[in-house]
């Protein structure tokens, strides 16, 4: 039995349940009379169609958010938490936090409580702030309520407790989580549980099963081909849809459907207590092909909730409501697909089942073409792991390599995501990313401002309040950007009476942690902002504030982005306090600290009406400015530098030398930008040499460079030019005819001849394409999976006699298996095949002059 202080427990609350395929009717009458043997109340939906009182409950017991009233309960600050709150709040003997237990699912680690074991301090932090971050708890012990701990052997206490008592938690790697972090989605813990963590034992290449994407399930399509059959009830009789109970549907004339089947809708819809419309501006849900027209238009503005068939079809199925938004093809497809994918040719790998079928579906959708097999044609390879012969073959083709995440963001932000960053990029090693499919939601905004921009219509004023008010109680940045977690009521709390820091005392008491701050007027209704008053400090001429209802959103997010600064500003403060290593360390610590407060203050002081007005009135005491530093000189010379020994082991140097060389009017610049000279030492043949030199760059000798910095003024590069006969008679080439023929050519030097070259040439192929490109050749790898890159072409149908094409190669082993299959596809081709030694593509740039020599062929070059 409860003792007197446990049947209070739930004294202040009033809950209501949303079903769902987790949460069934006899566990919401379970939970339901243990909320009322511990003094809670709760409130059954009204109606059929289950439309929530959110008028008269202070606690939505949800495992999910995907149900309508989701952002007026946000916007009104109601909590909203997952079943497992309320075992919680009982073991606790108290209501148990919020935030922990939220069903948001940008909350990855919702319902994670940690306890870390033998991790290194710097990674124990970093991995509790993160995990706090996303909805987790942090626990020094291990008690009945820890879900997971992070240790990198058996050995330490905590896991021998765990053990002996037989606990359910899961004790796992920290790989575990940082493998989540970077992803930004949840995956199995399996692979990285102790004390045999498979992911340390396996071969990453060893194959791994391919998870079931159930959730997929009505959601892989965004045109389905049939209708589906409604899931029988108990009894096994036929359901009635009491999803579309007081709703008016609209069909667009887009969906371009046969009269028999609007017909069968129609008739479920109206069976079910709904209502069919012609009326865009009367109907509750449109449903449309395309994202398109002035109805889809007049729809989305006015906050209707609009989805395709598929959507539709779904909802027949499981009677029961979703978001649109929440699954991707669930919402109407951009006719000509996302910009910049339209000449993209796709391909999966690794994905099995219904997810499969979705990418595809999805990848067309998008606006590219999707091919089943993978060919050298093909940009982008999308696959759940990196592993298998398409990722091999994909690296040999340099095609773009992702995971689903590059895709499914892409179309959910509406445009063409840069294809570098680290979450489209990482590959679990015994994970296959199946299971994380199909779980990223539509940027709502992103819709508007490119499908339907404008202001909402007169019927949709109160919707879009709600939503600016959810967004303003949710938080602006970090981890948690966009989630929402609601406030915990208190009998003694008055709106009009207590502050903000009585308030959050009285949810201490009761409730063990501050409540999340009490919005001035969201207790049922929707805020007017306060007419604005004068706030007297002193100053006459001082700008007078406007306060509103609405401050205390401000605060929240000021706070929220001073928790996520507080270790940049502990670094900060570090850095402070390090001085200059014998004076001679690189710029930084207290001197650089130091210069920038000073230019903070200044700034600030410059900026400041109040500032200026006090420097106004005391202009007569004020000393004089100092000069304004005079601006740098034009740059007229650009310059790139190769082989410089000025500077190599010290960068100090360096950067006062860059320095005086631009306020000479010289700027050095990165290799690969138009320069005017190129300043070697000597005769090289490195990349950025012959680059420049095809360019057409003056080449000069660096010891021009020297002497401008050593007599600090700007001397005549002309007087400098690089002379080295010794390097030329080895090289064979006559340098300053080679700058002649190189402006001449202007980078066509090998316009639009082939040359292909294998991944294991010495020093790396990437190197020789840049030398190569930059005199206008077709550079292109070449492999053992590579395909047929050179069109089959009779001699009779060519006009000209064959022409060459060369293959960069050396001698091993397996370079050599390369070679008959690399002849047989030129000639086939009516080329002449060259397979040649890297020294010939040097030789030729140096000389600025396309030549051949059966020297070069690497038969004899190795010899």
């Amino acid at each position: 039995m409860p003792d007197q202080n446990e049947q209070k427990l739930f004294s202040l609350c009033t809950f209501t349940f949303v079903p769902c395929k987790e949460l069934t009717r006899d566990v919401i009458d379970e939970l339901t009379q243990t909320i009322i043997k511990y003094g809670g109340d709760v409130k059954a939906p009204r109606g059929k169609q289950s439309l929530l009182q959110l008028d008269t409950i202070t606690h939505i017991i949800a495992n999910s958010i995907d149900f309508e009233e989701y952002t007026e309960a946000t916007a009104l600050m109601i909590p909203v938490v997952k079943s497992k709150w309320i075992s919680a709040s009982l073991a606790k003997g108290k209501q148990a936090q919020i935030r922990p237990f939220t069903p948001d699912p940008r909350m990855i680690f919702s319902d994670v409580v940690l306890s870390c074991a033998d991790i290194p301090s710097t990674d124990k932090e970093a991995i509790i702030g993160a995990t706090m971050a996303m909805g987790g708890m942090d626990s020094d012990n291990v008690t009945k309520l820890t879900t997971h701990i992070c240790a990198l052997s058996m050995d330490h206490p905590k896991c021998q407790l765990a053990r002996s008592k037989k606990l359910k938690c899961q004790i796992v790697l920290p790989h575990w989580f940082d493998d989540c972090f970077k992803l930004g989605k949840r995956i199995s813990e399996k692979p990285y549980l102790l004390p045999d963590p498979e992911i340390l034992r396996a071969d990453p290449e060893d194959s791994v099963q391919v998870p079931s994407s159930q959730h997929l399930e009505g959601a892989t399509s965004a045109r389905p081909d049939y209708i589906p059959t409604p899931v029988p009830d108990i009894e096994g009789g036929r359901p009635t849809l009491t999803v579309f109970e007081g709703k008016s549907i609209m069909l667009s004339a887009d969906l371009a459907i046969r009269d028999r089947l609007r017909d069968i809708i129609q008739g479920l819809i109206q069976d079910g207590g709904g209502e069919m419309t012609d009326d865009v501006e009367a109907c509750d849900w449109f449903i449309c092909q395309y994202r398109e027209g002035p109805q889809y238009i007049r729809a989305a503005q006015n906050e209707k909730t609009v989805g395709n068939l598929s959507w539709l079809y779904y909802l027949i199925t499981r009677n029961q409501w979703t978001d649109p938004l929440s699954r991707l093809l669930h919402y109407p497809i951009p006719r000509d697909g996302i910009p910049g994918f339209k000449d993209m040719r796709i391909t999966v790998s690794n994905y099995g089942g219904e997810a499969r079928i979705y990418l595809e579906n999805l990848i067309t959708a998008a606006g590219a073409e999707f091919t089943k097999t993978m060919k050298a044609t093909n940009t982008h390879l999308i696959t759940a792991r990196r592993a298998g012969e398409k990722c091999e073959a994909a690296d040999d083709w340099h095609l773009v390599v992702v995971n689903h995440l590059w895709i499914e963001e892409c179309y959910a932000k509406c445009e063409n995501l840069p294809n570098n960053a680290k979450k489209y990029n990482t590959f679990p090693d015994r994970t296959n990313l199946s299971e994380i499919v199909g779980k990223t939601y539509f940027d709502k905004d992103k819709l508007e401002a490119l499908y339907y921009p404008g202001g909402p219509g007169p019927s949709s004023k109160r919707k879009r309040k709600a939503l600016e008010m959810a967004d303003e109680n949710s938080f602006s940045s970090g981890p948690a950007e966009g989630v929402v977690i609601g406030r915990q009521a208190h009998k003694e709390f008055d709106v009009m009476k207590d502050s903000e820091s009585e308030y959050a005392e009285k949810t201490t008491d009761v409730f063990g942690v501050p409540a999340p701050t009490k919005r001035r007027g969201a207790s049922g209704q929707f805020a007017t902002p306060a007419k604005g008053r004068h706030v007297r400090t002193g100053k006459e001429n001082e700008t007078p504030s406007t306060v509103s209802s609405t401050s205390r959103s401000a605060k929240d997010k000021a706070l929220n982005m001073l928790s996520v600064l507080a270790p940049d500003i502990q670094l900060y403060e570090k850095e402070k306090k390090r001085g200059l290593k014998d004076g001679h360390g690189p710029w930084g610590g207290k001197r650089a600290a130091d210069q920038i407060d000073r230019e903070h203050l200044n700034r600030r002081s410059v900026s400041s009406p109040v500032a200026a007005s006090e420097d106004k009135d005391a202009k007569a005491d004020k000393r004089p400015a100092k000069k304004a530093r005079p601006s740098l000189p034009e740059v007229t010379m650009r310059i790139v530098l190769t082989g410089f020994q000025r500077w190599v082991n010290d960068k100090h140097r360096e950067d006062a030398d860059r320095k005086k060389l631009r306020d000479l009017g010289i700027a050095v610049v990165p290799d690969g930008q138009q320069c005017d000279y190129l300043v070697a030492p000597h005769l090289v043949r490195t990349v950025k040499f012959l680059r420049n030199l095809s360019k057409g760059a003056t080449i000069v000798s660096s010891s021009w460079i020297e002497q401008c910095l050593d007599n600090k003024e700007l001397l005549n590069p002309e007087d400098f030019i690089l002379k080295d006969k010794k390097s030329e008679e080895r090289f064979g080439v006559d340098l300053a005819t080679s700058v002649q023929r190189a402006r001449k050519n202007n980078g066509k030097l090998l316009w639009n001849i082939p040359i292909y070259c294998t991944s294991n040439i010495k020093n790396g192929p990437d190197g020789y394409r840049f030398i190569a490109e930059a005199n206008g050749a077709l550079f292109m790898m070449y492999g053992a999976r590579s395909g047929t890159t050179i069109k089959p072409t009779n001699p009779e149908d060519d006009e000209g006699g064959p022409d060459p094409v060369y293959l960069l190669s050396n001698t091993s082993p397996d370079e050599k298996r390369l070679w008959k299959k690399f002849e047989d596809m030129a000639r086939k081709g009516n080329m002449e095949p060259r397979i040649v030694a890297a020294d010939w593509l040097l030789d030729v740039v140096m000389n600025q002059e396309v030549m051949f020599d059966e020297k070069y062929l690497v038969t004899n070059f190795f010899a």
